[in-house]
């Protein structure tokens, strides 16, 4: 058996992310990696010969930048694009909504919708930036232990609030309005024009299984904005596909010293006296480890990868209770020339070509109407897009001539009402795709040379993603902050010592974004009493771990089952 101090399950973003500087202090790490390529969503397949598509992510909208410096991932190859163009929204009357990222620019293109909209865009941008920033305060603190009354956790609680004290009490108190409120009500707050409030309220329902009416999905808005200044998400795109992300992780963990074992399945925790000391390969193979690090759902890691013996049955019942519903499909299109938009406004057809994405969202009642049809446990017959040309800004993703179309479509429940998916179902998504793009591109279906549907269930399987959900977990209000994953589990350890979480089910939750990677190395280096800025081989002796979370009634301190 080889020793390692950290043995990192899954080669996803988030368990790179944290291998890197977990490697960086001086520990001895080794990831393990079910697949071939390393990436996990952020993954790039030839579908068809010549053509590269982004099976997963087609945008890079999220990523920690700061952690891409950090880690230095332009000089590992990463190469990032951004159009200045950011959403084209057409409507069903023929006009289009375009947003760009220079706020005087976009009050002209909204001005055409509503000229009290122009003129509070600016300050709705300013208003959102400052919530942003306040969310990203959140995001960079642990999680308070609300039971907890030791020294420690009081203390970290006064940390939280001198933290946000700096930020100034009416932002921090803003913030705390803005969270439960649904994006409708936020939205119309702020704006009358209904194509303005229909392309920005995407982002509060991304991913989730709720409607534009849903308690927090203010939040979500919130959430999708941290990093790119609030109101409009600005998309960015990997030259070479979204696997270059997921190349250049791989290459950054490895300088800093990880070793990666890619196409090893990890078939068990392995757990002594209340302890993980390593993990089993499928093939039986033994790696042993000081600590375990998941980048796997919460669930596959507690309830999958350890013997259920191990934890406490309410522990365990409360991850079984784990809402996922996951709601996305992607549906690509091979295509012998561009979409051309159903629009008299040649500015808009000129983003799509730049690298915009294109939001089908007419209207807050639109994405209602698309959630209805989920809510009964069918796929929506009009359903809420989010498509990007991803040749575009990178036309070596196609052979010469030929054009790539990436769609995520909302909502296709991975639980259907009658029947499961299947080849069927899976044809009958692609034609409501396609017919709901081609009622805004009239050229679309014709231009279409191949046809590739993920349905969430193929998400599932491909990227072991829970119910097909892409944050390993709905993002509501009680699957936040302190309750991410579970109450009692939100600060990375687990109940079994020196076994730990990275992985997007944990805070502050999904999108690729590497924080969950980057606050779970933090958590693991500190319970070793060793700083980030140490050179190899000058990590702590003692090797020692700090305690548990507190479990749930019943269980003792550490949340361990005692036997």
């Amino acid at each position: 058996m080889s020793g390692y101090d950290a043995a990192v399950i899954g080669a996803g973003h988030n368990g790179l992310v944290a291998a890197a500087y977990l490697a960086r202090a001086g520990l001895r790490v080794v990831v393990v990696e079910r697949h071939e390529a390393a990436g996990g969503c952020a993954a790039t397949e030839e579908v068809w010969p010549g053509y590269r598509v982004d099976t997963g992510a087609h945008s890079l909208t999220a990523f920690d930048l700061g952690v891409a410096a950090d880690l230095g991932l332009a000089g590992a190859g990463l190469e990032v694009m951004s159009p200045d163009p950011c959403v084209v929204s057409p409507q069903p009357e023929g006009r289009a909504l375009l947003l760009e990222l220079d706020p005087v620019r976009t009050a002209e293109r909204i001005r055409r919708f509503s000229g009290r909209d122009a003129g509070r865009w600016p300050d709705f941008l300013e208003a959102m930036s400052r919530a942003s920033r306040v969310l990203a305060l959140l995001y960079r603190s642990l999680p308070p232990r609300l039971a907890g009354t030791e020294r420690g956790d009081l203390w970290e609680l006064l940390r939280l609030a001198a933290r946000l004290g700096r930020v100034g009490r009416p932002d921090a108190l803003e913030l705390m309005r803005l969270i439960p409120m649904t994006v409708e009500e936020l939205l119309y707050e702020w704006f009358e024009s209904e194509a303005l409030k229909g392309a920005l309220a995407v982002d509060g329902v991304r991913g989730i299984c709720q409607g534009p009416l849903a308690s927090g999905t203010g939040y979500m808005f919130l959430h999708h904005g941290v990093g790119a200044g609030g109101g409009v998400r600005r998309r960015r795109q990997v030259r070479g596909g979204m696997g270059a992300l997921g190349d250049a992780l791989q290459r950054a963990a490895a300088a800093a010293g990880a070793g990666i074992r890619l196409g090893h399945e990890v078939a068990s925790i392995r757990v002594e006296d209340g302890r993980a000391t390593g993990i089993v390969l499928a093939g039986g193979e033994e790696i042993a480890a000081s600590c375990v690090v998941s980048s796997a759902d919460p669930g596959r890691t507690l309830l999958g990868l350890v013997d259920p013996g191990e934890l406490a049955p309410e522990f365990a019942r409360a991850l079984e209770n784990i809402k996922y519903r996951g709601v996305i499909a992607k549906v690509h299109l091979a295509m012998g020339e561009p979409p051309r938009l159903r629009t008299g406004d040649d500015a808009a057809q000129a983003a799509m070509l730049a690298g915009a994405a294109i939001t089908i969202a007419p209207s807050i009642e639109y994405i209602e109407r698309a959630y209805d049809d989920a809510k009964y446990g069918r796929p929506s017959e009009h359903p809420v897009l989010d498509a990007v040309l991803t040749t575009a800004l990178d036309p070596s993703l196609a052979p010469e001539g030929r054009h790539l179309l990436s769609v995520a479509a909302q909502y296709a429940p991975f639980r259907l009402a009658e029947g499961s998916w299947d080849d069927a179902r899976r044809e009958a998504l692609g034609d409501a795709v396609v017919a709901t793009l081609a009622a805004y591109a009239p050229n679309l279906e014709d231009a279409i040379l191949q046809r590739h549907v993920l349905t969430p269930a193929d998400l599932a399987d491909r990227f072991a993603l829970p119910e097909g959900n892409i944050y390993q977990g709905e993002m509501t209000l009680d699957q936040l902050f302190f309750g991410r994953p579970v109450a009692g589990c939100a600060r990375y350890r687990t109940p079994i010592d020196g076994l730990y979480l990275c992985g997007a089910g944990t805070h502050p939750g999904g999108g690729l974004n590497g924080r969950p990677g980057v606050a779970a190395a933090a958590r693991i280096l500190r319970d070793r009493k060793t700083t980030p800025g140490r050179r190899r081989g000058r990590t702590s002796s003692r090797r020692r771990f700090g305690p548990g979370p507190p479990g749930h009634p019943g269980t003792g301190r550490s949340g361990i089952r005692r036997k």
